[in-house]
């Protein structure tokens, strides 16, 4: 709950700003069961499960291809935006009893409910009261009223803004990855521990190493064996995921048993954008890490745990 709190902080005085300005631009009369309703709800539920997938159905086409480009870091965190929450959480959407939606988003830490108001369309524009509080905020203290944009795009209503928030992701596309980059360098780390762990269980398995990280894949078909043992996802065992690029090293002239070793590597696909740091991991097991403009680090860098 404390971490949903925080992200309530973070963002509400910025989307609260917003509210006002987007108020005294409306003047039409509100439509309470719009298709631009429908479509904010269910944009809402798929960012409360963090669904990238149906989170894209309601982008525009130059903003849903630029998303596709962003870190997937990058693109949780302009989903959260949207939630005020900062873990997948599970979606209901119901109605009150005016017949406005209710999207109900119940995560581990934390729940919010989010009321949608009635649409004031302006031709191809609509912008919508959106109220967000915890659930079991009786009195209201940590409510947020903020306006949520949409533009009808080939008859289907898309994302267009949240409070201050304009969804132009092609100009700022690279700014959010780069906001991102402390969270997938860690990211990063904890891949090569999660490599370095499936090559160990190989080992003791077929007692050698692996020829390559697509031994540890997921089996195409059938029962995991030394081609393919199950040990990694199918983004890791390709050696590419969340920005970063992996390289497995057998390190001597064999591959067989335990003194057999190993290297590691994970370097920025886009340095500078999908990150700063390169990591290695020795063949007696150390991880370091160092700047390294984009090249492959190595042992004479500084450790890291």
């Amino acid at each position: 709950m404390k971490h949903h709190k925080r992200i309530f902080g973070a963002f509400g005085g910025i989307l609260l700003a917003a509210a006002n300005g987007f108020a005294q631009d409306s003047r039409s009369n509100p439509e309470p069961n719009s298709a631009s309703t429908s479509s904010a709800a269910s944009a809402l539920a798929a960012a409360c499960a963090q669904n990238q997938t149906e989170f894209a159905r309601f982008l525009t086409v130059r903003n849903k291809d630029s998303f596709s480009r962003m870190t997937p870091a990058a693109r949780l965190a302009l989903m959260k935006r949207f939630v005020l929450l900062g873990e997948p959480g599970k979606a209901a959407i119901s109605a009150n009893p005016s017949g406005r939606p209710i999207v109900r988003c119940e995560t581990p830490g934390g729940t919010t409910e989010m009321q949608i108001g009635g649409a004031d369309i302006h031709d191809n524009v609509a912008f919508l009261p959106l109220e967000l509080q915890e659930a079991t905020d009786s009195t209201g203290a940590s409510a947020h009223q903020i306006n949520m944009g949409l533009v009808r795009e080939e008859s289907e209503w898309k994302l267009l803004s949240l409070g201050v928030l304009l969804l132009d992701l092609p100009a700022l596309e690279v700014e959010w990855d780069e906001s991102e980059i402390e969270a997938t360098e860690k990211d990063a780390l904890e891949s090569l521990k999660t490599i370095t762990s499936a090559v160990e269980s190989y080992r003791k398995k077929y007692l050698r190493l692996p020829e390559s990280l697509a031994n540890l894949a997921p089996p195409a078909r059938g029962k995991p064996g030394a081609e393919a043992a199950g040990l990694l996802d199918s983004e890791l065992a390709k050696g590419e995921k969340n920005g970063y690029a992996f390289r497995y090293v057998i390190a001597g002239a064999s591959d067989l048993g335990a003194p057999a070793k190993y290297e590691l590597s994970a370097t920025p696909l886009k340095y500078g954008r999908t990150g700063r740091r390169s990591f290695f991991r020795d063949s007696n097991g150390g991880f370091h890490a160092a700047d390294r403009q984009g090249a492959v680090g190595t042992e004479t860098d500084p450790k890291v745990e």
